[in-house]
């Protein structure tokens, strides 16, 4: 055979291989099919695209504890999967056994959400990820050390060519990793979903419970409300999203009492005591309640609602209107019986996914 076809014929195979080669380093796409009743109202970065490779890292690096100082902890720690992704602590411990001061936020959902913390300090997921790593409270570990950490380790720089295509890693590729895994960490397949889809039925004690949680009061027409949904909007039961703040002071304290809130990030006095309104999603889980964790119970958030609401200049107007007595005074009275807290609670139980707290895909890999 001529020797230049020999030559041409191996060029041909070398530039084959590297063709193959470099479709094997492309990164998946993951095709993401929100729930029917959730809609496309989502937050998606065009610079961070799921991919298979990417929520894959991302779910290592969630359950990774060598991006802790001492190795001991991982976002794991304070966000555990059987309790939807909270701890059940009244405040999260961080690594040298001091408390943050917080009670840990359940995972759920982030994909429609548009601010992050209680108090809304980050306006993006991937921001959000990073800031418990560097946190002294928390992970303790400079985030130039955890790049380190990474870089030098046997698997993490396979694992980001594969996820980004680069084996470069940096602390903005682990917050991209991170969030592309949070993204995923949806909840839509509890009892009310399927009741919604008619596949399911409440029970008379659930329906009620789901009719006066949806239900702003109007005394003076006979109309009886919990006033749940006025703050955990909609299917999502969440009230941070895309077109919704979300941030309310609930009465929870006085005005001598109240925390600053929303306003360590507006500046606005009008924002003192304001606190994210969580989603509602797997909330039979996630106790206590409150970003201080004050509530051990549902039935002691009702109770809150119902007869122990604090007055302040910031109280929230959906809280300090909302009342099914025919005569709106003060103090604050939501005023529904004893029936209609056990049916309202009921209903949350309803909102309990265990496809969500069980999903493999969802759990350490480790």
């Amino acid at each position: 055979m001529n020797i230049k076809v020999v030559i041409l014929m191996v060029l041909m195979q070398v530039l084959f291989s590297c063709a193959e080669d470099s479709q094997i380093k492309k990164p998946t796409p993951y095709v993401f099919e929100p729930p029917a009743l959730f809609g496309d109202d989502y937050i998606l970065p065009k610079d961070n695209p799921l991919t298979v490779e990417g929520i894959a890292l991302g779910r290592n690096l969630f359950y990774e504890k060598r991006l802790s100082r001492n190795n001991q902890v991982s976002c794991g720690s304070c966000h555990q999967q059987a309790k939807a992704f909270t701890d059940g602590a009244k405040f999260s411990t961080g690594l040298d056994g001091e408390l943050t001061g917080r009670s840990s936020m359940s995972l759920v959902n982030l994909l429609w959400q548009t601010k992050f913390f209680w108090d809304g300090r980050a306006l993006s997921l991937e921001e959000q990820a990073l800031q418990p790593i560097p946190d002294h409270i928390e992970m303790d570990l400079p985030l130039d050390e955890a790049v380190e950490r990474l870089s030098i380790s046997e698997d993490y720089p396979r694992q980001f060519l594969e996820a980004f295509e680069t084996e470069n890693i940096t602390a903005d590729l682990i917050a991209k990793a991170l969030s592309q895994f949070m993204r995923t960490l949806v909840s839509s397949n509890s009892k009310y979903d399927k009741h919604l889809l008619g596949q399911d039925v409440l029970t008379d004690q659930e329906k009620l419970g789901m009719d006066l949680f949806f239900t702003h009061p109007e005394p003076t027409i006979g109309l009886r409300g919990g006033n749940c949904g006025d703050c955990h909007l909609n299917i999502l039961t969440a009230g941070n999203r895309k077109g919704f703040e979300g941030f309310h002071n609930n009465g929870i304290d006085s005005e001598d009492a109240l925390e600053d809130g929303l306003m360590t990030v507006t500046g606005k006095a009008t924002d003192k005591g304001k606190f994210k309104a969580p989603s509602l999603r797997n909330i039979a889980l996630t106790a206590p309640y409150m970003h201080d964790g004050r509530f051990s119970s549902l039935e002691e958030v009702l109770d809150h609602y119902n007869e122990n609401v604090q007055t302040s200049t910031t109280l929230d107007v959906l809280i300090s209107d909302a009342t099914n007595n025919p005569e709106n005074v003060l103090p604050v009275m939501l005023g529904l019986t004893a029936e209609e807290k056990e049916a309202i609670i009921a209903f949350l139980h309803t909102l309990t996914d265990e496809t969500f707290i069980n999903h493999e895909e969802f759990s350490d890999p480790f």
